[in-house]
């Protein structure tokens, strides 16, 4: 029998054992969330410019360690070299546009009061916040909720994925060697019973998760039992409409690369492929030949053009779902099999004649497979696209961008939408969709307000 004080982290694509961790015994847990809480009320008294000089450190040190994070990255979860790299780069960038924004958006703000007199709103932090991250993303999870509420003054507190444990343990040295006070950020290494106790201390003031949606459903319940602030970013099946007068070949390309990014493993890829009728064989046939030509391999190898999914279970789930929307009618244009030999490696799948009542209608497919789908015309795509639990990104296509930007104004009901591309998040765009994946935004200088007092101060006459 498993110890179950400990866990091992293993190679998807070698299927090697990494390194075993041991769990935090719970007056361990303790000690750290008292440790950053006391850190947090000596940080708070911080002011924004001493804050954002830290953040800033933060950035350059992820840039110094930039070669670690990316060895380990790639080989806790799998993904590509370059992929890994381009991780990291964003993980600086996101530190460097708080650094120089986020100031802006916390500072006080005055008003003249109706009635007579003056008022000031300033943004108080909370204290600590709680943050559960996946492991599709090691750094970058950790870095969006991190950086927003350490620039706005909170301790935070990071349950990361068992499989990441690594990367978890990288980054809290990067922020400590980047000069933030010792405990202001700190990592748990627990269990989901640990867990609940966290989000139930008193010292713990708010709740980020980055999951899917039946953990947040979970957690946000916890949460709101103990009457704490929370901030849900969950799966999606996002849409990608492709339009009668879009550019197919740039179509083709651009859905591919949302497809098999990261080893299709994205909670904002594309996944479901909305072709009007009038172009749909075209497209097919293009995309198909695509995706077909996507070979998966060892993730170190820079001829790769797909690694290994991160998890044993997490393939065998996938295969269930491809096998189940087949058995309910749908049809594989390629890829759809388990291959033979080593490491947990998905080939990239088209499945065809997709309807409601399939998983790949239905539910989010958590890796390299595409869900082809005719629409009549562009109201037919639109009603198709919304006709989904989820509500996070989505993709449309065509070459009259005026139109395009008019139905993702007024009938795309996502949190995200990219017309004639695909993109994962931007650092100064809102990130965050609604429905069943999830409430709250991170990023754009929405996140570093989730997490803090909009305290009024009146003076009155």
């Amino acid at each position: 029998m498993a110890n179950e004080k400990e866990f091992k982290t293993i190679n998807p694509a070698t299927e090697q054992e990494i390194k075993t961790y041991k769990y935090m015994s719970q007056d361990q847990v303790n000690t750290s969330i008292e440790n950053c809480h006391q850190a947090f009320l000596t940080w708070k008294t911080k002011s924004l410019e001493e804050r954002a000089k830290i953040i800033k450190s933060v950035g350059e040190n992820l840039k110094n360690h930039k070669d670690d994070l990316v060895e380990l990255m790639t080989q806790e979860m799998g993904k590509l070299i370059k992929h890994s790299k381009q991780e990291v780069d964003l993980c600086a960038g996101i530190c460097d546009w708080t650094a120089e924004n986020a100031p802006k958006e916390l500072k006080d703000e005055k008003r003249s009061l109706i009635n007579g007199g003056s008022g000031t709103i300033t943004y108080s932090p909370l204290g600590v916040i709680y943050g559960i991250q996946p492991w599709n993303f090691p750094s970058y999870q950790v870095i969006r909720y991190a950086i927003a509420n350490l620039m706005a003054g909170n301790g935070v507190l990071l349950k990361h994925a068992e499989s990441v444990t690594g990367t978890a343990l990288l980054l809290e040295k990067i922020f400590k060697e980047a000069g933030l006070p010792e405990h202001l950020f700190s990592v748990l290494i627990i269990n989901h019973d640990q867990s609940d106790k966290v989000i139930e201390n008193d010292r713990v003031r708010g709740v980020t998760l980055t999951g899917s949606p039946d953990a947040g459903k979970v957690v946000a319940k916890k949460a709101g039992a103990e009457l704490k602030k929370s901030v849900m970013e969950l799966g999606s099946n996002d849409a990608y409409l492709v339009l009668e007068d879009a550019d197919i070949e740039k179509a083709v390309k651009m859905c591919t690369q949302g497809r098999i990014y990261n080893n299709g493993e994205v909670c904002v890829a594309a996944k479901r492929f909305i072709v009007t009728e009038k172009i749909y064989e075209d497209f097919k046939e293009a995309f198909v030949k695509s995706m077909s030509g996507i070979t998966y391999g060892d993730p170190t190898d820079k001829d790769s053009k797909m690694g290994p999914m991160a998890r044993k279970d997490l393939r065998e789930e996938l295969h269930e779902q491809v096998e189940k929307s087949v058995k309910n009618g749908a049809e594989i244009l390629c890829g759809g099999k388990l291959p033979e030999g080593t490491g947990y490696f998905y080939p990239s799948t088209v499945l065809a004649n997709v309807k409601p009542g399939q998983p790949a209608y239905d539910d989010e497919l958590f890796g390299p497979v595409a869900s082809l789908i005719k629409a009549r015309d562009t109201d037919d795509a639109i009603s198709i696209a919304n006709d989904s639990r989820f509500g996070l990104g989505g993709g449309i296509f065509t070459k009259d961008e005026n139109k395009a930007l008019e139905i993702a104004k007024k009938h795309f009901d996502t949190g995200m939408i990219f017309i004639n591309s695909f993109g994962l998040a931007q650092p100064d765009m809102p990130f965050g969709g609604v429905k069943n994946s999830g409430y709250g935004r991170e990023h754009g200088g929405f996140g570093v307000k989730e997490f803090v007092n909009a305290k009024s101060i009146m003076k009155l006459n």
